[in-house]
């Protein structure tokens, strides 16, 4: 399931560290006090679901490349006279040393020949596949596969129309993000801008803010300033993803 990322071993214990950095960091900056780190502990998890969602959100694009190079090389097969399963298989050859033995689309196409030698239907295991991806593109392309393929279809016309598609939708949003890049580099630099501030003015005037810690008004203060800073985070890193 591409819905979902699961971290492996190395990758959950540098994730769990540097979310568990960001609660450290921010319970000192904010209050100087472990308790208060741990009463940030929440903001932690945030941070570890949104390196995993970020993660998965890239996995699932590079499946959606490769899955539209692997259409083009199953579309020029079946014009050179392979069957349509064969097609499928024979983008093995193709897609192997293009993205070499870590690529996703290579491990669904030894899913998909495997399925062929145990008599599945090519239809289902696409439409497996796209159900499974999270992919708009590869998931429509399943269900036009299938009635092209019940009702006898042009699928080279099928195979290059998907490839052109999806190469169109992943060209405009390359497109977007070089528009964009120069916000999103904006975004970044203002995240960390409170703290170098902060950390700067300190190094100038040492303890000049200590009157904000231990103590009722301070804290309360603190609790409103990190209240804002997570909100503003928070919105910038929506809005940048619905542009």
């Amino acid at each position: 399931m591409y819905e979902c990322y699961y971290f492996s071993g190395k990758e959950m214990y540098l994730y769990v560290g540097v979310s568990l950095g960001i609660t450290v960091f921010l319970g000192f900056f904010f209050y100087r006090s472990m308790w208060g780190a741990a009463a940030l502990c929440p903001v932690g998890v945030y941070a570890y679901l949104s390196f995993q969602r970020d993660k998965g959100e890239r996995r699932k694009r590079k499946l959606e490349t490769e899955f539209k190079d692997c259409m083009m090389s199953t579309a020029a097969n079946l014009r050179a006279g392979y069957s349509v399963d064969n097609a499928f298989t024979e983008c093995i050859q193709d897609i192997l040393p293009l993205y070499g033995k870590t690529s996703l689309m290579l491990g669904e196409l030894y899913r998909i020949k495997k399925g062929l030698c145990n008599n599945q239907p090519l239809e289902e295991l696409l439409q497996e596949l796209g159900q499974r991806s999270g992919c708009a593109s590869i998931r429509e392309f399943g269900e036009v596969f299938y009635i092209a393929r019940q009702s006898g279809g042009n699928l080279p016309g099928v195979m290059q129309a998907t490839a052109n598609l999806i190469g169109e939708t992943i060209a405009g949003q390359q497109e977007v993000q070089v528009i964009i890049s120069g916000r999103i580099l904006e975004q970044r630099i203002m995240n960390v801008m409170p703290f170098l501030l902060v950390c700067y003015i300190e190094l100038g005037n040492k303890g000049f803010f200590d009157v904000l810690y231990r103590n009722l008004s301070g804290t309360v203060i603190m609790t409103g300033c990190l209240a804002v800073y997570l909100t503003a985070f928070i919105w910038s890193r929506q809005i940048c993803k619905r542009i």
